[in-house]
């Protein structure tokens, strides 16, 4: 029986092998000893653990506990402070950049652009990494990107011009362009999400996270080498009905496995403080109602 306060104890939990009867995972990334933290600054948690494509990995954890600088390491923005960082079995420092752009794409909390570029031309920022080897389709990509967040019909608008969530849904529609078809160099595509619905209103929060959900899962979206989602979430509703697994940093460490197993009531209570209640919605997912002890 999973015991979180034990695995808090321990300090990490590895994700969960895969089910009988599913294909192997393709592809991973491997957190070993991983000590991370911003740039000359404290350490703030180490994690051991692996997350795999083909699922939705959420992200939680209180303000300060390294999410966003876990994310900002994975991208090879900033450089661990100990450990280290395997993307599919290697350093991610063997990894090129134009590799690295061709099997992930990042969407960071801040979606200002320094000018004063349209929708459309932000969405084609995206294709920019296939420059080289360019798509058949690639005005093809871009449109049926734009379409998938529905911004198509502000195409030529500046998007400084545009709400906090339409910005959101614009960077959502350049990093779903990025990552549109299966890599050149091969293997999975990964999405990292920094907090990805943070500026949209109740509706697109819940579209954007079932998009992601269903891109991880489709073998159609994500092409025979599959797609892996993390995302950083504050939501814990949205986390419960969308997310396979949560990976969980408080206090230094982690807690790595699949979401009902994660976010209990209990593990909730003593992380966040909060009072925390199960109800069920018609579905049958678990959600939470909270109240301050």
């Amino acid at each position: 029986m999973f015991n979180p306060f034990k695995a808090f104890g321990a300090g990490t939990r590895s994700a969960p092998s895969v089910a009988a009867g599913q294909p192997a995972p393709t592809s991973s990334w491997q957190l070993d000893q991983l000590a991370i933290g911003v740039p000359g600054g404290d350490t703030l948690v180490t994690l051991d653990t692996r997350i795999e494509a083909g699922r939705v990995t959420a992200i939680v954890g209180p303000n300060g506990a390294g999410k966003s600088s876990l994310l900002s390491t994975m991208t090879g923005q900033w450089q661990p402070h100990g450990g280290q960082l395997f993307f599919d079995g290697l350093p991610l420092s063997r990894w090129t950049s134009e590799q690295l752009a061709q099997r992930r794409a990042m969407m960071m909390q801040d979606g200002g652009v320094a000018f004063d570029f349209t929708v459309q031309e932000v969405v084609e920022l995206g294709r920019y990494t296939h420059r080289l080897r360019p798509s058949a389709d690639e005005a093809g990509i871009v449109a049926r990107a734009m379409a998938l967040t529905e911004v198509s019909h502000f195409a030529e608008r500046s998007v400084r011009t545009l709400s906090g969530g339409e910005r959101a849904r614009t960077h959502l529609a350049r990093v779903l362009a990025q990552l549109w078809e299966p890599a050149a160099c091969g293997g999975a595509r990964w999405l990292l999400l920094d907090e990805p619905t943070a500026a949209m209103d109740l509706a697109w929060q819940h579209q954007t996270m079932a998009l992601l959900r269903e891109r991880a899962h489709s073998a159609e979206a994500g092409g025979a080498a599959g797609l892996g989602v993390i995302a950083v979430v504050h939501d814990m509703n949205l986390a419960l009905r969308y997310a396979d697994d949560v990976l969980l940093v408080h206090g230094g460490s982690c807690l790595h496995g699949p979401v009902q197993e994660v976010l209990t009531p209990e593990v909730i209570a003593r992380v966040w403080g909060v009072g925390c209640y199960a109800a069920q919605a018609p579905d049958g997912t678990a959600q939470y109602l909270f109240a301050k002890h």
